[in-house]
């Protein structure tokens, strides 16, 4: 999969190459995995470990928002059947101004 062209297709602003790579090496393990490359909107478990795994421990999130961010970003990619989770966690990192995590400095 272009996990690049697939955050394109999605990504409200123009894409943070350096974030996306970033992004691919870190979580490299879990794409690799066919039951963890995506994120399954229609099961609470699954957004659970989203908001409590990602934008809490990974992102240092504590914000009430979280589930509504979660929930904005399963209905912005709603045509998308697959939906990558490393494009998923990519709108996430953006919508909170965190990409900056991701890139090599």
């Amino acid at each position: 999969m272009d996990h690049l062209a697939d955050i394109k297709k999605f990504a409200k602003k123009p894409v943070n190459d350096a974030a996306a790579a970033g992004m691919a090496k870190a979580y490299a393990l879990v794409m690799g995995k066919p039951d963890t490359r995506y994120v399954a909107c229609s099961d609470p478990v699954e957004l659970e470990r989203v908001r409590e795994n990602f934008l809490k421990k990974k992102l240092g999130l504590k914000s009430a928002d979280l589930d509504a961010s979660i929930k904005a970003t399963c209905e912005h990619m709603k045509a998308d059947n697959t939906k990558s989770r490393l494009t998923f966690y990519y709108l996430l990192a953006e919508h909170y101004g965190k990409l900056d995590l991701f890139v090599k400095k």
